[in-house]
């Protein structure tokens, strides 16, 4: 389904974002199954960064797929790569950001939240990042459940 139009669309590079949102309001709205959907991610993730790949990656976290570590792991990385850029960064980025972290901040591991905080301190956005700030303060963290587990000790 993506390779044939998604993928080429961002990798091209001249996805306007009036298309991108045309085109993400019909993924929104249709049924597309999970495992193309994180394959996609894992794509777009990978792939230089554009408004129009924000639109998409923000449409799919929507979707509330239960993602493979893997792909949550992958979207990470694309953010983290935006330590390094000193531009300010447009509103869809924080948004695609805030979707990210508020259907998937159980699924982060408690580094990646830590990294995530650090993140925030160079890409600022007055309205949205105190609100990402607050989902990953009250985070439940990936490797917090599996040390957390009944019946483990906890050390003291």
């Amino acid at each position: 389904q993506f390779k044939g139009f998604l993928l080429p669309l961002c990798e091209s590079g001249d996805c306007t974002l009036r298309m991108a949102i045309i085109i993400g309001s019909m993924l929104a709205k249709r049924s597309i199954p999970m495992l193309h959907s994180a394959a996609v991610m894992l794509k777009i993730a990978e792939m230089e960064y554009s408004g129009a790949c924000s639109i998409f990656l923000r449409i799919l976290f929507d979707k509330k797929y239960a993602l493979p570590f893997r792909v949550v792991d992958s979207v990470v990385f694309h953010f983290f790569l935006f330590c390094s850029e000193r531009r300010e960064l447009p509103v869809l980025w924080h948004q695609s950001l805030l979707t990210f972290i508020q259907r998937y901040k159980g699924h982060i591991s408690s580094e990646q939240r830590d990294a995530l905080m650090d993140l925030l301190k160079f890409h600022v956005h007055g309205k949205i990042t105190p609100e990402i700030r607050r989902e990953l303060v009250h985070a439940k963290c990936r490797d917090d459940e599996q040390n957390n587990e009944p019946g483990k000790m906890e050390e003291n």
